[in-house]
């Protein structure tokens, strides 16, 4: 299994039960709409690791300003999407803003970037 299909994988897991709790908090939607972005790119970007990294700040980085609470299975879902992107090395920390989740749509994408 590639890394992209196992970084889909493991997407699609947290997004479901992410999706699923009854709390939802603008920094909760905020991470489910980019775990939707990242999945659907995976595919076509040319380095998914980097991506993946860039996923993994981003929801540590947006759990610990919304004080989100990941539970062992969610938590562990996470880290192994962490281990995936250790395998960009430095390029996926370059000009990376970890609370920004534009960084996450680009200009010609067809589905705008929500405004929550």
């Amino acid at each position: 299994m590639s890394d992209s299909e196992k970084s889909k994988e493991l997407i699609h897991d947290l997004y479901n039960k992410l999706s699923k709790r009854t709390n939802s908090s603008p920094e909760l939607l905020d991470i489910i709409d980019v775990l939707y972005q990242v999945y659907l790119k995976i595919d076509t970007v040319s380095n998914p690791e980097a991506l993946v990294q860039r996923l993994v700040n981003y929801i540590y980085s947006t759990g610990l300003k919304g004080k989100l609470y990941f539970p062992k299975d969610e938590n562990n879902l996470i880290a192994d999407l962490g281990v995936i992107g250790q395998r960009a090395g430095l390029n996926g920390l370059y000009k990376a803003n970890y609370g920004d989740k534009s960084q996450f749509y680009s200009y010609f994408d067809d589905n705008k970037m929500p405004k929550n």
